[in-house]
């Protein structure tokens, strides 16, 4: 160290000693590089604040240069400028030898220039933000010679002062643009007197090498012109940097054609000053990782290290480097205060988060506060209003509009204020103007505002009904989509709790909003206002709640289902069936349907969510259960709310079908696999990529988090035969475990992570060691199903899933239709059952009570089974196609299911367990007689029930029967009843008592259908094969209708003895049933016939086949009169209009449509308007049609039913039915009564409203 800069350090050492805290001092000396961890550490080892004082003074005396000019600047930025200008005049020299490279690229030369010129050092934690730092460095390149400005703005704490600091650290900015150095001067809020005092002391400082001593300049005027003389002659070709600049008069003091960088929360700040101008907006916001980043810094530990605290606190902290680095501060001193600091920022206690010595508020709510505090007092009011903006919601000019009641231009002047001041920020999207405030800002507001913030609500909803009146907004106003969104939400700040219930228990309401929105968001307030909604009772808001949560995946589709529709199929005693029921009372003109016998009916499910275009092929919770990931076949990965279905995330994830997803132990991140062979880790709240591991050389299968927070592996399995662990913060494959000789499909952890489990199409599972990779134990589950009907050589037994039980001493394992529980330590198998002999299982989970077991099965159910007693407790129906997951929440009271019908289903376990159930077969027969409705349906496959449509009540049940009943038919004056069973006999039975009256093994195959003669004294039947028996059963008489070559389709009964029967031979035929010879023979298509129809004059029949065309028919000249070629799919269905005028055909594209008879034209074409992408416009093959008495309308049964106007092809009504694939409908002869049967056995008994 230079001789003088020894002497000013020991002659000014009594004064630094006595004032001087070192702990900031020190840390600025570190980031340096004069200063080592070692020396700092000497220092805080002494017991007071003079000896720490002291002992660093020693340290420095022993050092070089460069650490006397890191300690001056240190003093000035820490706010010791008295003590700074005691050592400024000892400053060491720099000479220009003294320009080599040091570290960081930075030279001796350039950190003398900057230490001069007074330009804060780096912060002891800085971490890079490159692309703002370019943005400076282009503006001030972009000065050149001239003489101009550069204003970055941004508002409190997002970085400004030290980005322009950093970017003031690049050589050769310095050496291209400013060569004769930079003057950083602090301003802040100065009056006239600071202002004078700012700028004696950058005079003083510019003249202080100076031979020639002047006195201070003793007004602005002087010091401007003796500023002015400086620059332009002793350092022209500097940079004049004005730091947290708030008052456009202050600048005029500087204005003397100089170059000048200025720091400030106002934009607008240079309006008042000439010369040129460029701006660099900073913005408010860090990434995670960077938030993350600079937390680790200041408490020295690994990102991976940091407690489970820190993830949150960077969230709470908003993106807010400022507030990110005064926590840090905070943590680096009090380590165990994770949790305290946390409850400060969610709880708004800014106050608590106190300084850090290098910035000049006493705690993070001044910061904030002091830039409202300059607003006109006019203006004040103005931005108090924002207080009640909600959060991340840019808010459209029209909504201030209606708030202030004023015009456009004026809200937007006053706006163009706060955006100028960086109080608020403005997204200009095209014509219209959107304003948003950071989320620190708003907190900052809400809290200051807290006593007044009910009142602020209430003043724009009462704008809003003062301007709106009785009407809601349309789409094509701009602050349309804000109403929708967020009326509720300022109905319930301003607790105007009937106002908020008159809005969200409206059926207009709620369509408007789902139309727009979805129901997902109308879910969430439901159960984020109960408090203000329930205030007198729970029951009503309940009743939306639930119908909103069951019907949403339906709201969200094209075309929009009629709302009072389905309000129509809610208990008769909830709120929303008695609003759906006034509203179809009042809209006569309507086509709506009571659902007489929906009393039977219990939902079982929660919530379902259709996130997805496409099948869902896994879904699974959040360890809190507050969120869920799903993935599936249309390669995106979702994240939505468990409560609502409310979407948090959608990522374009793969370039292929996504297989399995899986939320990590603490929730922070969903790993996804693929069939494009590539496994990827996400951040689960920000969407962004952590990584991606392509060593997998095929499809992969599962992927699946090990069970402790922490510590992230991830186990993947992959068609390609291996089981991959990786570690997500080393980001490499830590094992790779090999001995599969096919496929592995699944892969789980134990509970304690120490096993790895996987299952394979060779038939085995293995267990594995995950820390070594190495195999321990390998289960050969083929060997379990030699004794199955198969031959031991053709049993190819795909293991499908594995689930441990909670304490790890026991594996669950399925293969077709088998769960089979083993030991984990001797392997030995504890139990098994046979769950199905009808489908395969998709999946199981162990419930993590150990005692229930959840099964997902190829034919749309899910079943739990009690792995104790080995019986089934639950039969779960609701999806209409194949399940491919079942997932228990963490706690077990919850379980959601995925499917190829593009939903997810929560189910309660508890509700669950309770229920029945009992399913009726789709194969049923009803009688319409006397105004009442008479069903005969097949109950639990082995009974037979006479079930009364009107009341729902079962009048007569028969015993089991000893093989399961395939078809059932009445006699029209219910007086008998016929079933045919999939053991080939048929039965006749009495309907009174239910007594057998006659039994007949007629065939060797399943019976497929079964009907009397209007005598009721015979019985005419069909099988899997090509004979039609006409059975007298009260005479024990059979005559046999020999002749179709293939099986028969269906028959019909004509007139005077007369039978039409075709078949899947392609011809239909016409017998008399009491000779049993063919009198007509019509040889009618090239593929199976689906379908045939009798006109009700008796002349003609259509018949509809699997080739794709529809036919007309002459009975009497035996001819083709039409060929109907426009169906693009089998025709499956066909009928004639009662007047003989018309024919409808349906097909298994789910087009319906509707010909000519006289001529064969093609009138119309029923399909609704558009529909979701991937969707059947019928929901699937149209099965069944049927005509109006008038000929006027016309029912259709597919996915669901429809009701058409004939005149128009236009869809009257749609009842969605809670499954699918519905056979038949049966109407009765007035077209008002209407009854199905869904693929989930639901009765559905329709009344016209």
């Amino acid at each position: 160290m230079d001789v003088r800069s020894r002497n000013y350090l020991l002659t000014n050492r009594q004064a630094l000693e006595n004032d001087i805290k070192t702990s900031y001092i020190m840390d600025r000396m570190i980031s340096d590089e004069v200063l080592t961890l070692q020396e700092e550490e000497r220092v805080k080892q002494q017991n007071t604040r003079k000896e720490r004082a002291a002992m660093l003074i020693n340290i420095i005396l022993t050092k070089d240069n460069n650490s006397y000019r890191s300690f001056y600047n240190a003093l000035l930025h820490e706010g010791y400028r008295d003590l700074a200008a005691l050592l400024q005049d000892g400053i060491p020299a720099v000479s220009s030898g003294n320009r080599k490279s040091s570290m960081d690229g930075m030279t001796s030369y350039v950190k003398t220039i900057l230490c001069e010129g007074g330009v804060p050092q780096r912060p002891v934690v800085f971490v890079t933000r490159p692309k703002l730092v370019d943005a400076i460095k282009k503006k001030l390149y972009c000065l050149g010679s001239d003489p101009g400005w550069v204003t970055v703005y941004g508002m409190a704490g997002c970085g400004k002062t030290v980005l322009t600091a950093e970017a003031l650290r690049d050589p050769q900015l310095l050496e291209d643009c400013f060569p004769g150095g930079v003057h950083w001067i602090s301003v802040g809020k100065q009056d006239k007197a600071g202002l004078l005092i700012k700028l004696q002391n950058l005079c003083s400082r510019l003249e202080h090498d100076s031979t020639l001593s002047q006195r201070p300049p003793l007004n602005i005027e002087e010091a401007k012109d003796r500023l002015r003389l400086l620059m332009l002659r002793k350092y022209p070709r500097s940079l004049l940097v004005l730091d947290d600049i708030w008052d456009s008069w202050v600048l005029k003091a500087f204005d003397n054609q100089c170059q000048v960088l200025i720091t400030s929360r106002d934009r607008s700040v240079t309006d008042a000053v000439a010369g040129n101008k460029y701006e660099v907006h900073v913005e408010s916001g860090l990434a995670h990782e960077k938030g993350l980043e600079i937390l680790s810094l200041f408490v020295n530990m690994k990102i991976s290290e940091l407690p489970e605290q820190a993830n949150t606190l960077v969230r709470e902290c908003k993106g807010s480097p400022l507030v990110i680095s005064l926590i840090g501060a905070l943590l680096r001193d009090f380590p165990s205060r994770w949790e305290y600091y946390l409850r400060q920022l969610q709880n708004k206690q800014f106050r608590r988060i106190r300084k850090s010595s290098s910035y000049d508020y006493e705690a993070l709510d001044e910061a904030m506060s002091i830039s409202v505090e300059q607003l006109d007092d006019n203006y004040k009011d103005y931005y108090k209003d924002l207080s009640i903006l909600p959060k991340d919601v840019k808010v459209p000019t029209k909504v201030l509009c209606i708030l202030w009641d004023m015009e456009t231009e004026e809200v937007e002047d006053i706006l163009q204020e706060f955006v100028n001041k960086s109080l608020l920020f403005c997204d200009r999207n095209g014509k219209s103007f959107h304003y948003y405030l950071h989320d620190l800002q708003l907190d900052f507001l809400t809290e200051k505002n807290r006593n007044q913030l009910q009142e602020l609500h209430k003043n724009i909803v009462n704008q809003y009904k003062k301007y709106y009146k009785l009407n809601t907004p349309v789409l094509s106003q701009e602050d349309c989509m804000y109403w929708y969104n967020f009326l509720a939400y300022h109905m319930a700040g301003a607790k105007m709790q009937q106002e908020l219930c008159d809005l969200m228990f409206s059926l207009d309401w709620i369509k408007a909003k789902t139309e727009l929105v979805g129901p997902a968001h109308l879910i969430h307030e439901y159960v984020e206002y109960s408090s203000v909604l329930d205030q007198k009772d729970s029951t009503v808001r309940e009743n939306f709640q639930e119908f909103l949560s069951l019907n949403g995946h339906l709201l969200g589709r094209q075309p929009f289902p009629d709302i009072i529709q389905l309000g129509l199929c809610q208990p008769e005693t909830s709120e929303v069936y008695q609003q759906a029921k006034l509203h179809a009372q009042r809209e006569t003109g309507m086509f709506y349907l009571e659902w007489v016998n929906k009393k039977s009916l219990k939902n079982l499910y929660r919530l379902v969510v259709r996130p997805h275009r496409d099948a869902v092929y896994h879904a699974c919770f959040s360890k809190d259960r507050q969120r869920i990931a799903s993935c599936g076949a249309d390669k995106t990965l979702q994240v939505f709310k468990a409560e609502s279905g409310e979407r948090l995330l959608e990522i374009n994830a793969h370039d292929d079908e996504i297989l399995c997803c899986a939320f990590s132990a603490d929730g922070e991140f969903v790993a996804t696999c693929s069939s494009d062979k590539k496994v990827k880790v996400w951040n689960s709240r920000t969407g962004q990529c952590r990584c991606v591991y392509e060593e997998h050389s095929e499809q992969v299968n599962c992927c699946q988090f090990n069970n402790k927070s922490g510590q992230y592996l991830l186990a993947t399995c992959s068609n390609d035969t291996f089981i991959k662990i990786w570690d997500l913060n080393g980001k490499y494959c830590r094992n790779t475990m090999i001995g599969h000789e096919n496929s592995v499909n699944h892969c789980r952890f134990s509970p304690n992570d120490e096993y790895v489990a996987s299952c394979s199409t060779d038939g085995t599972v293995k267990l594995w060691e995950a820390r070594s990779g190495n195999e321990l134990k390998s289960i050969e589950i083929k060997d379990f199903f030699k004794n199955a009907d198969e031959q031991p050589d053709d049993v190819e037994v795909l293991v499908k899933c594995c689930s441990w039980s909670r304490n790890g001493n026991m594996i669950l394992v399925v293969a077709k239709n088998k769960l089979l529980l083993f030991d984990i330590n001797t392997c030995g198998l504890l139990t098994q059952v046979i769950v199905s002999h009808h489908s395969t299982i998709q999946y199981c989970d162990f419930c993590p009570g150990d005692e229930l077991v959840a099964v997902a099965l190829s034919h749309c159910s899910v079943e739990l089974w009690n792995i104790k007693s080995l019986s089934k407790v639950a039969y779960c129906r609701g999806h209409m196609s194949w399940v491919h997951c079942v997932t228990f929440s963490p706690d077990g009271s919850l379980f959601l299911t995925s499917s190829d019908d593009q939903t997810i289903r929560i189910w309660e376990t508890k509700k669950v367990c309770k229920s029945s159930d009992a399913v009726l077969k789709s194969e049923l027969d009803v009688v319409f007689h006397n105004g009442e409705v008479m069903i005969l349906a097949i109950y639990n496959q082995k009974n037979l029930q006479l079930i009364n449509g009107n009341t729902d009540k079962v009048i007569m049940q028969t015993a089991a029967q000893e093989s399961p009943i395939s078809c059932c038919c009445l006699s029209e004056d219910l007086k008998f009843a016929a079933f045919g069973q999939e053991s080939g006999t048929i039965k006749v039975l009495q309907l009174l008592d239910g007594k057998v009256l006659k039994s007949w093994e007629a065939y060797r195959t399943s019976v497929q259908h079964c009907r009397f003669t209007p005598d009721c004294q015979t019985l005419i039947s069909s099988a899997h094969d090509s004979v039609i028996q006409v059975w007298n059963w009260q005479l024990s008489e059979c005559v046999f209708l020999r002749g179709h070559k293939e099986a028969i389709k269906d028959f019909r009964l004509l007139e005077n003895s007369k039978l039409l029967s075709w078949s899947f031979d392609g011809t239909v035929k016409v017998w008399n049933i009491t000779t049993g010879n063919a009198e007509k023979d019509f040889a009618c298509h090239g593929g199976a016939v689906l379908s045939c129809a009798v006109s009700p004059d008796g002349s003609k029949f259509s018949s509809a086949s699997a080739d794709k065309t529809a036919k007309i028919w002459s009975f009497e000249s035996s001819s083709v009169l039409h060929e109907l070629k426009d169906h693009e799919a089998c025709v499956r269905c066909c009928t004639f209009s009662p007047n003989n005028k018309l024919l409808a055909t349906g097909d298994d594209k789910g087009e319906i449509r509707i010909w000519d008879v006289l001529t064969g034209a093609l009138l119309h074409f029923c399909s609704p308007v558009t529909v979701d992408e991937g969707e059947p416009t019928h929901g699937g093959w149209v099965t069944d049609l049927s005509f109006s008495p008038d000929s006027k309308m016309l029912v259709s049964s597919g996915g669901y039913l429809k009701w058409w106007n004939v005149a128009t092809g236009e869809s009257l009504q749609t009842f969605y039915t809670n499954g699918t694939n519905l056979k038949s409908i049966h109407v009765s002869p007035n077209f008002k009564v209407y009854v199905t049967v869904d693929n989930l056995g639901i009765l559905y008994v329709l009344q016209k409203f």
